[in-house]
């Protein structure tokens, strides 16, 4: 049985099956080339507009501006060639495949995991003479214009027309390959072979798209056809309507994407705070949003200056959402992976003889890219500044340079090598803020130095997405998982084997029950939600209180977890832990990837411990630790800690069905808290300090008046930090925590600031549609100078009152209240 499928990552997958789809051997007579070569008419204008989109796209995907003699072009020019003669020679079309590895012949064709690998590996047949193509098409590959490969480019065609893609088969397995991942390819090599495919080849190529992706594949936007997979199935239109020379589904493709700008208030789409869904409950950002931004900046760019260019208004917000949606979760060129769903768990195929490893700057380089695209659509402000933007994020991925990125298609190269050589255009630097996705429950806090995300879970939003196989393990990536890059360290930390070698129990700032679960527990595509609805905050833009109503997947587990994001550190409170599983109940504080040495040095309260594995001890009254070259940990008021040192060994075919079977190990550090077995109302608290240095995390543990907890329980959580000005609270219900107090469940955030004003800013992260929600901040305020309308009414004097009216339509967004102290 053929390996699943990872839909949206074009891996080599192999099938062993030889039962026949079609008639063997050539083409029927009814579907020969009998015409000869295309005549050459005599030029119209449609027949030159039609020449002069298959220009534009043959320079969008093979690039441009570039010397073929110049690295890092010819290097990857000439590896083209290669793969593409050891291509060439290994293709042997026979029934059911065009290549012995790749059998698309399904002895029981259905939808079944079986029949996803059969029918990926139509999809790799496709791509596979796409790479041909392309070496045909390109210069500097040794192979440009060579007629050996012209002829083994046409023969495949010809034999996977007779034998598969053809208006006369039926689907099955995954409906991906057939709509998106085969004519996207097929059209690709149509393009560039243009002049050498007959009249004829061409109609037949064009009806079995038709087939496949009738008109009524974009009729509703609902179901497969939504975000990212309606962009797809809109290239996949334009470019069959430029082959064919048919203006209507080029018309159809423009039109069909109008849905896709608008922003939505549920289901799959970009929202008005950044958010980017995909499968209905999927944070996609990394994944499908990167398909979306990328085949947009296509298209766009295809049909401009055409009759069928783009004019929708509607294509601001998705420049808009560059800024707002993607440049949020990019880090020194990497997209984070809590926007990545199931893409997390591909890092190299079972089937890539090169081993080529996916992770998270891998999947951010082709964004960079996309980005660059984009931009020559958009004003010129936005293409300058993002530009800028571009430059600064290629200049400080030391870790995974783009410019060497092995996976990163020569036209994308030649835009980022393009902005990297444009002395006019100035890098860009990382940003610092607070950014709260509310509609996907996600959160990114980046400081000078340091960038930290936070992943959590609610009825809307799923725990983790697996399917196809893929990401059997990442139960608890929802569970409050706590991710961290520093600026010029660390910034592989997620990319180097993390995955299939982490315990899938004790990812970073989760909380979880050790209850063993299966290999994709809860169900695939994002079935599994917990039953909650208080997740989210609120942020003044720089700092942030963040809050968790935790239920366990398949599990009993039930927490209250907080973060508050400042200025220097990230405080993390946890109450009200109760489970009933029978089994261990932990919260870790930190799981580092130290790599396959792992020799950083780990300190606890100045005592030096040892760096040989492994290597564990309980850390009793622990006031803080260290980890060299990473951070620091401060436990207010001491805890017992376990710290561990330990290799551990995975494959990443234990997280991805298609994934390599080659071991691999990684030595972590590990720092958590056992509440033990069916622990009742236990508690942790505990402040990560990225990048500080042993002195810096011993003298915040020293400051004991640093830091106050206001409360910590299952009914409210909430610190002040006086010399910041800074009071948060998460109210899980009516209640009072230091000099607040709340109606009804809320999260609170005051900061204070040395001109004697202040913001005071609150969220309904329940997003229930009431009224008269009530804070009352026990400090004299002079006067309310600036409010939302949600509020309708203020008191001030020796206590500032709100009382807010409806928060349901703001969809858990912060309301922001400024005012004069007295």
């Amino acid at each position: 049985m053929p390996p699943p499928w990872p839909r949206r990552a074009f891996l080599l997958t192999t099938g062993t099956s030889a039962f026949a789809l079609a008639a063997p051997g050539t083409l029927p007579a009814a579907a020969r080339d009998t015409a000869g070569p295309r005549p050459t008419a005599a030029s119209t204008p449609a027949a030159d507009a039609y020449a002069a989109l298959r220009a534009k796209w043959r320079t969008l995907v093979l690039g441009e501006g570039f010397s073929p003699t110049a690295e890092p072009f010819k290097s990857r020019l000439s590896e083209l060639g290669a793969t593409a003669g050891e291509l060439m020679a290994t293709m042997a079309p026979a029934t059911g495949s065009l290549w012995p590895d790749a059998s698309y012949a399904d002895p029981e064709p259905d939808t079944d995991q079986e029949s996803y690998g059969y029918s990926a590996n139509i999809v790799t047949s496709c791509t596979r003479l796409a790479t041909m193509a392309h070496a045909y098409s390109q210069q500097g590959t040794g192979l440009t214009g060579d007629a050996t490969l012209k002829a083994a480019v046409l023969t495949g065609l010809d034999h996977l027309y007779a034998q598969v893609y053809n208006e006369r088969q039926a689907r099955f397995g995954n409906w991906w390959s057939w709509q998106i991942g085969a004519p996207q390819a097929l059209l690709d090599i149509c393009v560039l072979m243009y002049d050498a495919l007959s009249a004829d080849r061409i109609a037949r190529y064009c009806a079995a798209v038709d087939h496949f992706v009738p008109d009524s594949a974009v009729a509703q936007y609902t179901g497969t056809s939504t975000g990212a997979n309606r962009v797809d199935l809109c290239r996949v239109l334009a470019l069959r309507g430029v082959v064919g020379a048919n203006a209507a589904k080029i018309a159809l493709a423009r039109d069909a994407l109008s849905p896709v700008f608008p922003y939505v208030t549920s289901g799959d789409g970009l929202y008005t705070d950044g958010s980017f869904i995909q499968h209905t409950t999927v944070p996609y950002t990394g994944s499908y949003g990167s398909v979306l931004l990328g085949g947009l900046g296509l298209l766009f760019a295809l049909l401009d200056g055409s009759q069928w260019e783009v004019t929708d208004g509607g294509k601001q917000i998705i420049f808009d959402a560059v800024e707002k949606a993607w440049a949020p979760f990019l880090y020194n060129g990497l997209i984070m992976d809590c926007v990545a769903g199931r893409a997390i768990s591909r890092g190299v195929a079972a089937s890539d003889a090169k081993r080529v490893q996916a992770d998270d700057h891998l999947r951010g380089h082709p964004i960079l890219a996309s980005i660059a695209l984009l931009g020559q659509g958009a004003s010129a402000a936005e293409h300058a500044r993002w530009r800028g933007l571009v430059k600064g994020w290629i200049r400080r991925d030391y870790y995974s340079p783009p410019l060497k990125d092995p996976q990163l298609g020569l036209a994308h190269l030649a835009r980022l090598k393009a902005i990297e050589d444009d002395a006019a255009v100035t890098p860009v630097p990382e940003p610092t803020g607070h950014r709260l996705f509310t509609n996907m429950a996600r959160a990114t806090h980046r400081r000078p130095g340091w960038a930290a995300s936070i992943s959590m879970a609610d009825s809307r939003i799923t725990y983790y997405e697996t399917g196809n196989g893929e990401n059997l393990r990442g139960w608890h990536t929802g569970s409050g998982l706590l991710a961290w890059w520093g600026d010029t360290y660390a910034n592989g930390q997620y990319s180097d084997a993390f995955w299939p070698t982490v315990d899938p129990y004790r990812l970073p700032g989760s909380t979880a029950s050790r209850k063993v679960l299966a290999d994709g527990a809860g169900g695939d595509w994002g079935a599994a939600r917990p039953d909650v609805s208080w997740v989210g905050g609120a942020s003044d833009g720089q700092r942030a209180v963040l809050g968790q109503h935790l239920k366990g997947l398949q599990s009993t587990l039930s927490a209250r977890k907080a973060w508050f994001c400042l200025d220097d550190a990230i405080v993390c409170l946890g109450a009200g832990i109760t489970c009933a599983d029978g089994a261990t109940v932990e919260t870790t504080v930190e799981n580092r990837n130290l790599g396959p040495e792992g020799r950083a040095p780990f300190q606890a309260d100045g005592v030096t411990k040892p760096t040989t594995t492994p290597w564990s001890q309980r850390l009793t009254g622990a006031k803080w630790a260290h980890i060299g070259g990473h951070g620091g940990y401060v436990f207010p008021g001491g805890a017992t800690v376990e710290a561990r040192r330990e290799q551990r060994t995975g494959k990443w075919s234990d997280i991805n069905k298609g994934g390599a079977t080659t071991p691999l190990t990684r030595t972590y550090l590990t720092l958590y808290v056992n509440h033990g077995t069916d622990p009742t109302d236990a508690t942790y608290a505990y402040l990560l300090l990225p990048g500080a240095s042993a002195a810096r995390t011993a003298e915040r543990a020293a400051a004991t008046g640093w830091l106050r907890i206001l409360a910590n329980s299952g009914t409210r959580q909430g610190i002040s930090v006086p010399s910041l000005g800074f009071t948060g609270v998460t109210f899980w219900a009516a209640g009072t925590a230091g000099a607040l107090t709340a109606s009804a469940a809320c999260a609170v955030l005051i900061g204070e600031r040395p001109d004697g004003t202040a913001v005071v800013c609150v969220s309904d992260p329940t997003r229930a549609a009431r009224s008269g929600l009530t804070v009352t901040w026990n400090r004299p305020v002079a006067a309310v100078t600036a409010k939302p309308a949600t509020v309708t009414s203020a008191t001030t004097g020796t206590f500032l009152k709100l009382v807010f009216g409806d928060l349901g339509p703001t969809r858990g967004a912060t309301q922001r209240v400024a005012v004069r102290l007295a």
